[in-house]
């Protein structure tokens, strides 16, 4: 089983690693000919205009539009839930993403980078208790479409509700950062997913 991570720009080598220590092949993706070797893939977090800008670049905006239409399972976390989403707010005009998951998710939800917040989230399907979320610069999703799921919600504060994690069907979203935690649950949650899809 083979894992893409897409390495346009953001934290490619955190999830590289994580995938690699859930036990799978995992490798970069930078062009339509790496897309195509992968039985899923990972949209890390980063920042989703520059991502959207050199998916277009690289000539991967289709291919991947194409392969999650086709039923690849795709990860994204952060930016690249973002990239996920079928409508975007506070995005740039000509913002292109994947149009995989039927939710509406708004940019910088959370604040600026100073604001940036740790805190636990519980998430429906991954086992062991509540999953300790690094929130950077951080969407959140202010609306979702009837076939998708809402796995994980902020549990405290000012936030309160705030949904930050999704699926629909083979497609996962985390408005938060589990590459950067050391704990693989999300991760190993994903590869099950690609695993099933086999």
């Amino acid at each position: 089983m083979n894992i893409g991570v897409l390495a346009l720009q953001g934290d490619v080598r955190e999830h590289l690693t994580a995938l690699a220590e859930s036990d799978v092949l995992a490798r970069p993706v930078r062009r339509p000919e790496e897309l195509a070797e992968v039985d899923g893939l990972v949209i890390p977090g980063g920042e989703s205009t520059a991502i959207s800008k050199l998916a277009v670049s690289f000539g991967l905006l289709d291919p991947i539009r194409k392969r999650i239409a086709d039923g690849m399972p795709v990860y994204g976390s952060c930016a690249g839930m973002i990239m996920l989403a079928t409508t975007v707010l506070d995005g740039r005009s000509d913002q292109e993403t994947f149009q995989g998951i039927e939710m509406t998710v708004r940019r910088n939800a959370f604040g600026r980078q100073v604001d940036s917040f740790e805190a636990s989230v519980e998430i429906d399907d991954v086992d062991g208790g509540p999953f300790h979320a690094v929130f950077i610069r951080a969407p959140w999703v202010e609306q979702v479409g009837g076939d998708v799921r809402v796995l994980g919600r902020v549990a405290e504060g000012a936030d309160a509700g705030r949904i930050v994690a999704v699926r629909q069907g083979n497609l996962l979203a985390t408005a938060f950062h589990p590459e950067l935690t050391g704990d693989l649950r999300v991760h190993r949650y994903f590869v099950e997913m690609v695993r099933q899809a086999l």
